[in-house]
Order: C-alpha cells, then structure tokens, then sequence
C-alpha cells in the first residue's frame, strides 16, 4: 500500500492524500508538480525514477487506511 507522503520532498509544500498535485516515482518519493516540472526530463532527483501523478486513495478508505504523516525531505 502506498504510504501517501504528506509533502513534497524538495519545497515541504504539503500534499494532502486527494492532491491532484502530488507525483511520486516507484519508490515513493513524493514531488509537487510545481517542483516536479524542475526536474530533467520529469525524472526523480533521488532515484532518477518516472515522476507520475500519485494516485488518490477512495475517502472512505482514507478512515482503515490513513496517509503516512512522516514528512521526508531529502533535497
């Protein structure tokens, strides 16, 4: 299950779980699009990853299975 960071890892910006702004690559690192659109080629700056748009998770579902709200920011 994706841990549905709650910021961007560059800004800090927060990213609640239904943003339609939050991109992720495979290993979760977790962008803004603004600071996403920065990145070469829309490439991960942690693991050269594909930045794609992190999925929502269905409201209701969000109740048994909350957002992660540890903030990572590693650049």
């Amino acid at each position: 299950m994706l841990q549905l960071r709650p910021n961007c890892e560059c800004c800090d910006r927060d990213l609640p779980a239904q943003s339609t702004d939050a991109l992720i690559c495979s290993f979760e690192c977790t962008f803004c699009r603004e600071c996403a659109q920065n990145t070469p080629q829309g490439t991960c700056p942690n693991c050269g990853g594909e930045l794609l748009q992190r999925p929502r998770r269905p409201a209701a579902k969000l109740l048994k299975y909350p957002a992660s709200t540890e903030r990572v920011n590693k650049t």
